[in-house]
């Protein structure tokens, strides 16, 4: 079992506010004590946004894309979430940066160590990137050697998150990444691969699956079809990490 974190709930400041895709926002907060939050890649924190009276928005999860060693505590969040809860549009889109907003955690077992697995396979499907990004950006900061296989799955290739961060980090990791697009238009211009994330291109990318740790993280449906994609590969369940989160 991973070491237990202490969960704990700071107040943090809206620091900075990126339009990254037409459908993501990017997110970044500031602790007002000035200190990093103690969190393995891969975890998640509740964030609370605040009225103007001072009382709190029923909290919602989002996964931590930032390294631990940083301060600033960075997520990924569509900009009009269909299920319309308190902690969407009105305390994203429509904050303002330097409000007040308090985070809870760090949560959950989606955790990733880089000194345990040598050999990975991560699976991201829209904003579930996030939680790969914080391993991603951890193993860069340490220098990790981790041999990494990435598929990433957008609908369009105008919502590639951190596009040239996630090159960056390709060259640097070493890392064989494929992004597929699901919905490609001709007018798109992408001459990558497409389709959905199967066992066929679990094979193409990934020939040598079972000797990988398996990382899944995305919406609801797309991580149940991974996982499906992986276990119809005989990949065990012990292999295999999933998130439903982004």
């Amino acid at each position: 079992m991973p070491n237990q974190i202490p969960i704990a709930e700071k107040r943090y400041i809206l620091a900075e506010k990126i339009d990254e895709t037409p459908e993501v926002l990017i997110v970044r907060f500031a602790p007002e004590d000035e200190t990093p939050c103690a969190f393995d890649p891969g975890m998640f924190m509740m964030i609370f946004g605040v009225d103007s009276d001072g009382k709190r928005y029923t909290g919602r999860a989002f996964s931590i894309a930032s390294d631990p060693s940083s301060p600033m505590m960075e997520f990924f969040t569509i900009k009009e979430p269909a299920h319309g809860d308190n902690i969407g549009r009105s305390h994203f889109a429509d904050a303002k940066i330097g409000d007040p907003f308090f985070l809870r955690g760090p949560n959950g077992q989606f955790r990733f160590d880089p000194a345990k697995d040598s050999k990975v396979l991560f699976v991201a499907g829209g904003t579930g990137l996030a939680p790969f990004m914080s391993m991603l950006r951890h193993m860069a900061a340490i220098g990790a050697k981790t041999d990494i296989v990435m598929l990433y799955s957008v609908k369009y290739p105008t919502e590639i998150i951190r596009r040239m961060e996630l090159e960056d980090l390709e060259k640097s990791l070493n890392m064989k990444m494929t992004v597929t697009v699901t919905r490609p238009a001709p007018s798109d211009g992408w001459n990558g691969q497409t389709g959905h994330v199967d066992s066929d291109m679990v094979k193409k990318y990934a020939p040598d699956f079972n000797d990988r740790m398996c990382y899944v993280c995305g919406p609801l449906n797309f991580v149940k079809a991974a996982n499906d994609a992986l276990s119809s590969l005989g990949i065990k369940p012990e292999r295999i990490s999933a998130d439903v989160w982004g």
